[in-house]
């Protein structure tokens, strides 16, 4: 319980309380969270080794399937081995670097997802719109560029989060994190003093991270059925946009669950603590289960 006269001053440890409000039965939310483990290792892992030992799909547009699958892999050791110590055995405390370190990994890993969906929106793009050139634009080079500009943009990005909590934040009136890991503004909202540089540069992230990548999507996705439409024969034009339905899903399923989270986050001071930590993990869990299953099947090459 928050006390007012208390103040922790560079406290060594965090307390997550899991979900507040649903303290009865979170242990239960393990069994979910425990169960989604499966398809997700199942699914990218099966993904990554189609891509691997299969040569004609050393192409850029299953290349960046596969840092997909390589990022939704990643979500789950970065919140399930605590997720579930909180959850099933009661271990809540977090040492504070410890904390920060899984701060900017969570985050980072948001990062690189929306960067790859950019790449692929691209790929799409020239695949479509330029496919004579398609070999010659997106050469291994380019791809290798690709991806190293997705990985500094969100690590340069996020990196700040921390560290300005490190640097700027030592007093806090409380070491109770309300959330089951821990997320940048559940920790600022905690601390003592100024913390308008820490919240105006999450949201910047945030903004600069979302709202750019949604333009460049949807002007990638407005080039695209622009050519589409232009395309002779009604089966050409099929053909063209079958191609993008699995991006497209993707896209719809990860920007959604974002908005509603950021929404209720933002907006929703009288909802429920629980429900912004029940929408923050499907947000954070539910893309890296249903991106296999998606391109798995919507995917020509990969199905067979």
């Amino acid at each position: 319980m928050k006390d007012s006269n208390v103040t922790f001053v560079s406290p060594l440890y965090f307390t997550l309380l899991g979900v507040p409000g649903l303290e009865s039965v979170q242990h239960w939310m393990g069994i979910p969270f425990c169960i989604m483990i499966l398809p997700d290792l199942l699914g990218n892992c099966t993904i990554l080794s189609v891509i691997w030992k299969d040569p004609s799909l050393h192409q850029p547009m299953y290349l960046l399937l596969a840092m997909l699958a390589v990022n939704d892999l990643g979500i789950f050791p970065v919140l399930f081995p605590k997720t579930l110590a909180i959850l099933w055995f009661n271990i809540k405390e977090i040492e504070f670097n410890v904390c920060l370190t899984q701060m900017f990994f969570v985050h980072a890993l948001v990062g690189f997802e929306t960067g790859i969906l950019v790449a692929m929106a691209l790929d799409h793009y020239v695949a479509i719109c330029c496919p004579l050139r398609y070999t010659a634009i997106l050469t291994p080079q380019v791809l290798l560029g690709i991806a190293v500009t997705i990985v500094m943009r969100a690590v340069l990005l996020i990196s700040f989060c921390p560290i300005l909590i490190k640097l700027r934040l030592t007093s806090f009136h409380s070491t109770a994190v309300a959330h089951s890991y821990c997320e940048h503004m559940a920790v600022v909202k905690l601390a003592i003093g100024d913390t308008q540089v820490n919240k105006f540069y999450g949201l910047a992230v945030i903004l600069s991270l979302c709202w750019c990548d949604i333009s460049f999507i949807s002007t990638s996705y407005i080039l695209i059925f622009r050519a589409v439409l232009r395309l002779p024969g009604k089966e050409a034009r099929v053909k063209a946009v079958n191609t993008c339905t699995a991006h497209i899903t993707i896209i719809i399923l990860s920007y959604s669950l974002a908005l509603f989270s950021f929404l209720a986050h933002q907006y929703g001071h009288h909802v429920a603590p629980y429900v912004h930590i029940l929408l923050a993990k499907i947000y954070l869990l539910v893309p890296p289960v249903v991106n296999p299953i998606v391109y798995g099947v919507k995917t020509k090459e990969i199905r067979i």
